[in-house]
């Protein structure tokens, strides 16, 4: 799927249908716009953004998010503060994927990534 040109997304929607590990939706000049999927007993993956703050709104699942030296359940509804330079993780604990969207600003990923698993993106 290539990058949408629409300026108005169902976001929520488009989450919860998503089943890839990472999707860049949009990228703009200062942000960027991307879904991701966390299966069951899987986490993102420890760390750190220098120079970017990033928001994660969860729209199904539950997980645990650890930010800096906090941790705290994460369920839908849930929005999730990173700036810049914080260690961040987030693994699912609940059942069936946990699913979010995600902001960046600005941009961490090149337009138009996409990996369906978190293997993938590590390679």
């Amino acid at each position: 799927m290539s990058e949408s040109n629409r300026l108005t997304l169902p976001i929520a929607q488009l989450a919860r249908d998503n089943d890839e590990f990472r999707k860049v939706l949009w990228t703009g000049d200062e942000s960027q716009l991307v879904l991701m999927a966390i299966p069951e007993g899987e986490e993102i993956g420890g760390e750190v953004h220098e120079g970017h703050d990033q928001l994660l709104y969860f729209v199904a699942g539950e997980g645990r998010a650890k930010i800096g030296d906090t941790e705290m359940d994460v369920a839908a509804g849930d929005v999730s503060i990173v700036p810049s330079g914080h260690y961040h993780n987030f693994r699912n604990t609940g059942e069936g994927m946990l699913k979010l969207y995600t902001t960046y600003s600005p941009p961490e990923h090149e337009p138009g990534t996409e990996h369906a698993t978190r293997a993938d993106a590590e390679r």
